[in-house]
């Protein structure tokens, strides 16, 4: 049973960074998709960023563009998510997802879920 463990989250002031992992296991990590995603009380989860199986394709929100970086290291079964430049609105839960093979901005597309890092970011 595959199994995704989120951390790095934490209370930053706007501006500042955070690097979010998420460790993966219970399966083959390099034949996973991985997404992250975030959601705030009330509101629908929302796509930040995904890095196919092979790391040959990201895609990102046009919201994080230019500021969030998804990447991810086969050998420690990790996926990453770079927050650089944090603005007040991404504060949110982050939850990171896995699809096998399969790489999509569509919630619905992955079976596995973290459970989730609180992010911060005062104003």
């Amino acid at each position: 049973q595959v199994q995704l463990v989120e951390a790095g989250g934490g209370l930053v002031q706007a501006g500042g960074s955070l690097r979010l992992s998420c460790a993966f296991s219970g399966g083959t990590f390099s034949t996973y998709s991985m997404g992250w995603f975030r959601q705030i009380p009330g509101k629908e989860r929302e796509f930040v960023a995904a890095i196919k199986w092979n790391s040959g394709s990201t895609y990102y929100a046009d919201s994080v563009k230019g500021r969030f970086t998804i990447s991810r290291d086969n050998a420690k079964n990790t996926v990453y998510l770079q927050m650089n430049s944090l603005k007040p609105e991404d504060t949110a839960v982050y939850h990171c997802a896995a699809s096998q093979w399969v790489i999509s901005i569509q919630p619905g597309s992955y079976y596995y879920w973290g459970q989730g890092t609180q992010v911060t970011v005062s104003s």
